[in-house]
């Protein structure tokens, strides 16, 4: 983690729709998958299904660049795992260079039950680490498997949301341990987002991606809504209504989830899920002043003249005069949203 100084937010990622796209498999299982990439004309009949990894070869077991050449997947389903420094969307390339149907992606122990909906350029669906599992063993107990993908477009609602994203960074802060960090959490999965065509020229001007950077941009447009309601909040006003008025349950009323669909603890989730509408009326807010962090660069063995560097405007320190505004000088300078 980091960002992570005391009057900073410091924002976790958490999920929030679905785009849904269920793998179905020939003995009747499905499992849930996720891609942007809805294709309203794929066939519902079930297509002979392999594991790219069958062969042993490490390149083909996560589809990467040129792996599939030898690999009879044509107008098959093929079953690729996530990793080795490729792409999510790159691996459909290749199963699509090779001849293949479509592809289903399953997720590594470490992001688990966090899968991503990607652009993908063929009929897709990426599933957890364990329905990757259940598919491995259902390719491996018959010999004729078959699969197929159903795309049911974006579900909003889901029970477990918001759920802390596998991406998302965890406290403590090493710095000081005493204080919680994350503070907050906020929407970073699947966030459409403006994108600078130039940056890639086959796609539109807007496009879904996720990270703590999309989190991030969601909590400084609601620090910017609540300075605009509440015009004499401070910055540690505004950081302290967004923290005391967070949700600690998703929406089946439960603990807020993380990837592992284990109850997150506050080193993931900090004070809990940005809520915006009760963050403009907290009811009580605590409000810091710039001096008040004193005592936290000293702890961090700040001498006084380093101390006075932050706390004072540059030409003022410079002269080696004090100002009388500061603390406004501080409060503006720090304010800010961490990744």
């Amino acid at each position: 983690m980091s960002n992570e100084a005391p009057w900073i937010i410091t924002v976790g990622a958490s999920t929030i729709r679905r785009i849904v796209a269920i793998p179905k498999l020939g003995n009747g299982e499905t499992f849930n998958g996720e891609s942007i990439f809805q294709p309203n004309n794929f066939t519902s009949t079930l297509l002979p299904l392999v594991y790219a990894g069958a062969n042993g070869n490490d390149s083909s077991t996560i589809c990467a660049p040129g792996s599939l050449k030898n690999v009879d997947v044509k107008g098959k389903v093929v079953l690729c795992d996530i990793g080795g420094f490729v792409r999510r969307v790159d691996k459909g390339q290749e199963v699509k260079n090779a001849g293949g149907a479509a592809m289903i992606l399953m997720n590594s122990h470490i992001e688990d039950f966090n899968p991503f909906a990607d652009v993908h350029v063929l009929p897709a669906t990426h599933v957890s680490y364990k329905a990757g599992l259940a598919i491995k063993n259902y390719i491996n107990s018959t010999s004729t498997p078959t699969a197929t993908i159903l795309f049911e477009g974006t579900v909003i609602g889901n029970p477990h949301a918001p759920a802390v994203t596998s991406f998302s960074s965890r406290g403590p802060s090493f710095a000081n341990p005493g204080i919680l960090k994350p503070d907050i959490i906020g929407p970073g999965q699947n966030i459409l987002a403006a994108w600078p065509v130039s940056l890639d020229k086959n796609l539109p001007p807007f496009n879904i991606i996720s990270g703590t950077s999309m989190s991030c941009l969601h909590l400084s447009g609601i620090a910017a809504l609540l300075k605009n309601s509440h015009p004499d909040w401070s910055p540690a006003a505004i950081k302290s209504a967004i923290m005391t008025s967070a949700n600690t349950v998703n929406l089946g009323g439960k603990p807020i989830l993380d990837q592992r669909l284990l109850p997150a603890d506050v080193f993931a989730t900090g004070a809990g899920h940005v809520n915006p509408l009760k963050a403009n009326d907290p009811g009580l807010v605590y409000d810091l002043q710039p001096t008040d962090y004193i005592p936290y660069l000293c702890g961090l063995n700040y001498t006084d003249k380093k101390s006075r560097t932050i706390l004072e405007p540059k030409s003022e320190v410079l002269r080696g005069e004090k100002h009388s505004e500061s603390t406004t000088q501080l409060s503006l300078v720090f304010y800010s949203v961490g990744v």
